[in-house]
């Protein structure tokens, strides 16, 4: 949970570098909090026939879109590329796959040009 408070704290932030275990840790958590806002957007009756969601789920998921993108871009920082390489996911399947590749890979290891290793912090 510490991961993904630091996430929200460091809310649009874009430089550094993001450990893989920070970026992952947001994720699991973003995704169960996304799950648990549906849910209740369904409970309450409040959700889109059409979608299965709602308000509850549309706010939250405004809220972590810019940390969310963040966290994204140091991780790609952390591996050695640029931010701009996340827009890669628009590519079909192998943009969304290589992506993915680039998510899971460890960091450089040292100092590189986005800042220090976070392993080291």
């Amino acid at each position: 949970m510490n991961w993904y408070l630091k996430v929200l704290k460091q809310y649009g932030d874009f430089n550094g570098r993001a450990r893989r275990k920070e970026y992952w840790m947001f994720v699991l958590f973003n995704m169960i909090f996304a799950f648990v806002a549906a849910i209740l957007d369904n409970v309450l009756g409040i959700a889109f026939e059409s979608l299965g969601y709602g308000p509850i789920y549309l706010l939250y998921a405004l809220i972590v879109l810019i940390p969310g993108l963040a966290v994204a871009v140091r991780r790609l920082h952390d591996v050695g590329k640029s931010g701009w390489m996340i827009l890669i996911a628009f590519v079909p399947i192998i943009g969304a796959i290589w992506l993915l590749v680039l998510m899971v890979t460890d960091g450089v290891p040292g100092d590189n040009e986005y800042g220090k290793n976070p392993k080291l912090n």
